[in-house]
């Protein structure tokens, strides 16, 4: 960095599928964000039929290690790799926190789950924060108004119904794009 100059760059690591857990705590050292793609950290045919006897029992408790990155104090961000899997970030968000979908009995690596909080933190702010929209992502004065409304506060409710919320209106620098104008 002294020889090139500060530049700005937010380097990050997409996908994280199998982190080595001596490699945990070097994101927050080298301030590389961790990038998540949390609809992949469930139990699911790819997963039970492929994934987990290829890798082994050790390499398997290495997947998708959030819980372990957030204690950490690494930088969290958030995204979907759409067209690869839903694009739908309650959906995400659900398993992010539970490490399951929707109705499956078991949640994979129930250790590594996200509070609800630092898991809609990481698909908003680190999210913005990752693509330099620095005057995105929160609900403070002299950001941009983009936001959506749910139909619940997922605070409220059990973390199991997270993705049955859905959005009533989207707010793009606080004009409605879509749905109920009367949420205001």
């Amino acid at each position: 960095m002294t020889q090139n100059g500060d530049s700005d760059l937010r380097h990050h690591i997409a996908h994280l599928q199998v982190i080595h857990p001596d490699d945990i705590g070097r994101f927050a050292r080298l301030g590389v964000a961790a990038n998540l793609q949390a609809l992949w950290a469930v139990y699911e045919p790819q997963m039970v039929e492929l994934t987990i006897p290829f890798l082994g029992p050790e390499r398997t408790s290495w997947q998708y290690a959030f819980g372990g990155l957030a204690r950490s104090g690494a930088r969290l961000a958030a995204g979907s790799d759409w067209p690869v899997s839903s694009p739908d970030p309650l959906a995400a968000i659900h398993v992010a926190v539970n490490r399951r979908a929707p109705g499956d009995p078991e949640a994979f690596l129930p250790e590594q789950a996200l509070d609800l909080s630092t898991a809609l933190a990481a698909y908003t702010s680190g999210s913005a924060w990752l693509n330099h929209a620095d005057d995105t992502g929160r609900i403070e004065g002299g950001a941009l108004a983009d936001l959506v409304v749910l139909d619940r506060d997922p605070f409220n409710g059990p973390t199991d119904e997270i993705g049955a919320a859905r959005v009533r209106a989207t707010y793009v620098e606080g004009e409605c794009v879509f749905g109920d104008q009367s949420t205001r």
